[in-house]
């Protein structure tokens, strides 16, 4: 099965590196090395937080597991971070199966996951 793969830059503020990646398909052997291509330059540029929109996906292997620790890694190098929404109840599992990737935030949407970061913010203003 293919992988369709989009990438949008987050339009509120285009300045905040924020991106999001929606997924359609399998991720797995076969198509990870696309998703690997097309994220690089987002990767190498100013891109601090990623979000993976995983509501199409439909398969994932380790392969695609490998994927996304890299992204995390490589984000987390900069202060940035990754996210997960819409994970389908197979994806989910495999992400509950593997632990994978430890410490990776997954919201069941993007309400949720816009919730979680205006409290973050809220926090830190509260301090400051």
């Amino acid at each position: 099965m293919p992988l369709d793969i989009k990438i949008l830059q987050e339009t509120g503020n285009p300045k905040s590196g924020s991106f999001v990646v929606k997924l359609d398909g399998s991720l797995d052997t076969a198509t990870a090395p696309d998703l690997e291509r097309r994220l690089a330059p987002v990767l190498a540029g100013t891109a601090r937080d990623l979000v993976f929109d995983l509501e199409r996906l439909k398969f994932i292997s380790s392969a695609g597991l490998r994927v996304f620790a890299v992204a995390r890694r490589r984000l987390k190098e900069r202060g940035g971070q990754t996210a997960f929404v819409h994970l389908q109840p197979q994806i989910r599992e495999v992400f509950e199966i593997m632990k994978s990737l430890p410490g990776v935030a997954i919201f069941k949407d993007v309400a949720e996951l816009d919730d979680y970061l205006a409290a973050r913010q809220h926090m830190h203003e509260e301090q400051g």
